[in-house]
């Protein structure tokens, strides 16, 4: 059953952040040795940003790749999707980062650049998962 773009944004964003959740609250006691409470509130905080930012990037992106003569979502175009969303999304968090580790934004930029190589995976992967169960967006579907 095909999905409205604004409600397939709305599941693809949801579930992409609550497994990025699941991944990322315990890297965070890991890497940081932050106490778990205090990891999965950064965790959760970085979500909610991010959700935010998954929202609107996807309805940027969407909009760019409607213009677009040649249709389907190729591994250029997903992984210039995943570099994208992942580069706005560095300008935000290194600030949140800096604050709630007590760290310099030198520091929190080296850190999240860890955080960066796991993420342009995962988005990359994620969305090609999400494409292949829910089919691709009315953007990316040529005209028959």
């Amino acid at each position: 059953m095909p999905m409205s773009p604004r409600n397939r944004r709305i599941v693809q964003a949801i579930l992409y952040e609550t497994i990025a959740i699941a991944c990322v609250a315990p890297m965070l006691v890991l890497v940081f040795g932050q106490s778990p409470l205090s990891s999965l509130g950064l965790s959760v905080t970085m979500s909610s940003i991010a959700l935010a930012w998954n929202y609107g990037f996807n309805a940027l992106f969407e909009r760019w790749e409607a213009r677009q003569s040649v249709k389907g979502r190729s591994w250029p175009r997903r992984a210039a999707h995943g570099l994208g969303f992942e580069g706005g999304l560095a300008l935000i968090l290194v600030p949140v980062m800096a604050g709630w580790l007590g760290i310099t934004w030198w520091q929190a930029f080296v850190a999240d650049l860890g955080i960066l190589l796991f993420f342009l995976v995962y988005t990359v992967v994620f969305t090609w998962v999400f494409d292949r169960v829910f089919g691709l967006p009315q953007s990316a579907q040529a005209v028959p």
